[in-house]
């Protein structure tokens, strides 16, 4: 297993991330702790909830699970997503969070939680009022890091200002969707990551299952998937040309003797910036699948084949602009260079 620090801070975590969303939801008590005790032997020790996963029960479960070896462990969890009827039982205000921190080391079973992300957008709270309230947290020993997930590049950069001019906690890690058939955060969050020296940590590396194998190109629907049942199945964001790359994935993995699921992880973690995969499993099973994408490279054709067939089309202003660095160059006149 490789170890990434997150970012520009000292924090090590795994390449490969537990995601537990399906605790509580699919996957039990007992299959949970399995899970959990499979990860930690092959060396994972970074695992990702939200309270909002099962209404709770992921967190107990991920708790319970983590007895005895929270020391061992990276424990992420978020906060946003309704927790209750009031009017102050979501979003980003300072009365949320202190109550959903509260919530969530009681579910935990713990005194802290090392990364604490704000889980969605929340467009009616000031940025500077969440920004106090996390770095209240942080000197109060409840949370070691604080991050977001599916910000816009912009507000991420809005946030990352605040907290540098206020000298508040700032975001340390961003959490977005990224997969072979979602590139989208290539365009702009990619490069505020890597500017501003932020550790990212995807979700849905497999994109919602359908990068697993279980699907064939223009397949949408398979029985016994998450696709079928009609939860966290992100096909509406796939990319227009997703049977072509799953086509092509296919062959890679069987030319690789790897597995499709395998073969896709293993694509992203070897893109710039990317720190950790999220990686979720209802069974132990699929998740040794899962880690069968750590301790290898992917390299020379194969990879250069994926990147192609799912490359994003070029928009504006990066179509206009791409040869404006050999434009800039080629009107240097050097005579030292020309004769």
């Amino acid at each position: 297993m490789e170890y990434r620090r997150m970012g520009r801070s000292g924090l090590k975590v795994s390449e490969i991330c537990l995601g537990t969303m399906t605790f509580g939801h699919g996957t039990d008590e007992a299959e949970a702790k399995r899970i959990v005790d499979l990860a930690f032997d092959a060396g994972i020790n970074f695992f990702d909830t939200a309270n909002s996963y099962g209404n709770g029960q992921s967190e107990i479960l991920l708790g319970k699970a983590l007895k005895g070896r929270r020391r061992e462990a990276i424990v992420a969890t978020k906060f946003f997503n309704p927790m209750g009827p009031g009017p102050n039982d979501s979003g980003m205000s300072r009365v949320h969070i202190m109550q959903a921190i509260e919530d969530s080391l009681r579910r935990l079973q713990m005194d802290y939680v090392d990364l604490y992300y704000i889980h969605h957008v929340d467009t009616q709270t000031p940025l500077e009022e969440m920004l106090r309230a996390l770095d209240d947290l942080v000197h109060q020993g409840k949370v070691r890091y604080i991050a977001c997930s599916n910000y816009e590049a912009w507000r991420l950069m809005e946030a990352l200002w605040i907290s540098e001019f206020k000298n508040l906690a700032r975001f340390e890690c961003y959490q977005p969707q990224y997969s072979l058939v979602v590139r989208d955060i290539e365009q702009e969050l990619i490069p505020v990551c890597q500017l501003k020296g932020l550790g990212v940590v995807v979700w849905s590396p497999l994109a919602g299952g359908f990068l697993t194998g279980k699907y064939k190109p223009g397949q949408r629907r398979v029985p016994g998937t998450r696709s079928e049942e009609g939860w966290a199945y992100p096909e509406r964001y796939f990319a227009p040309n997703a049977d072509e790359t799953l086509g092509v994935l296919l062959d890679v993995a069987q030319e690789l003797g790897r597995t499709p699921a395998q073969v896709a992880i293993r694509w992203v973690l070897e893109q710039p910036a990317i720190t950790s995969a999220i990686v979720g499993a209802r069974t132990a099973e699929q998740l040794r699948d899962n880690i069968g994408a750590t301790g290898w490279r992917l390299e020379g054709d194969p990879l250069l084949h994926l990147n192609s067939v799912s490359y994003l089309p070029e928009r504006y202003p990066q179509s206009m602009e791409k040869h404006m660095e050999e434009r800039r160059n080629s009107a240097v006149k050097m005579p030292s260079l020309t004769g």
